[in-house]
């Protein structure tokens, strides 16, 4: 399996537009984040969790040419606004699975509504086929995928166990049983927005103590704001087996 980080930023990304902060104005490859998302392969498949307003370019930047479905993990938009960037793939392709809580289903329906017409389609829109997802392992390719359910602040937000790798964005809480389900992966994702407590994030704090009670071989952080500090930095105040995530990063397990 290999895993390519397509973003790793918060809602805003970095460089935030028209900020000052030192991160912003970082030359560093590593500060500069995409609103966040990832690819996964395996064998002949290939899905992507969310795909938000810089779904193309990172698309582009992976040089990806398959797409066999988006799994949505909520539908706040740094998730959800690139959803008409699937065309090019529906036009090879035919509809795309798209993988989502009913709640997420129906947000989109509503968001994108050209997208999910049936009758006197645009010829150009990208077509979908919307698949309901519960807090219960479902079949994506030859895998079984167990969702990871949580919250963000008081919304249901899932999270997804692919084997030995997981990946959790935009949680603020979870319970004892659902961090269960995580127990023996290899690779963990967190989301850790920032040093200060947040409404609706892990701090870095709520991140590492959802890292010490999984304990993956290795753990990365994402959903980063520039407010968590340089990237070089803050990775040599981590733990050994953690790391900040970037985009672009690749790994394999």
């Amino acid at each position: 399996m290999k895993v390519i980080f397509l973003g790793t930023g918060t809602s805003q990304g970095i460089p935030v537009i028209g900020s000052t902060h030192p991160v912003c104005l970082s030359e560093n490859p590593k500060d500069k984040r995409l609103r966040v998302s990832v690819l996964i392969e395996w064998r002949t498949y290939t899905y992507v969790i969310d795909c938000g307003p810089d779904f193309r370019q990172q698309m582009l930047n992976a040089k990806c040419t398959k797409l066999d479905g988006v799994v949505f993990t909520h539908e706040h938009a740094d998730h959800t606004a690139g959803l008409d960037d699937i065309r090019p793939f529906y036009f090879k392709q035919g509809d795309i699975p798209i993988y989502a809580h009913k709640r997420v289903l129906k947000a989109l329906k509503e968001r994108f509504a050209y997208i999910f017409e049936t009758k006197n389609k645009y010829a150009g829109a990208p077509g979908v086929t919307p698949i309901r997802i519960e807090n219960k392992a479902f079949r994506l390719g030859d895998l079984n995928v167990v969702p990871i359910n949580g919250m963000h602040y008081k919304l249901q937000v899932f999270g997804f166990r692919f084997k030995d790798f997981a990946y959790l964005t935009d949680m603020k809480t979870i319970e004892d049983k659902e961090i269960e389900k995580l127990k023996g992966v290899k690779v963990l994702v967190v989301n850790a927005l920032r040093e200060e407590e947040h409404v609706s994030h892990f701090n870095l704090r709520e991140a590492l103590e959802i890292i010490n009670k999984v304990k993956p071989e290795r753990a990365y952080l994402t959903h980063i704001s520039h407010m968590l500090g340089f990237h070089d930095e803050v990775e040599k105040t981590l733990p050994d087996n953690v790391f900040l995530a970037y985009d672009n990063l690749q790994i394999n397990l």
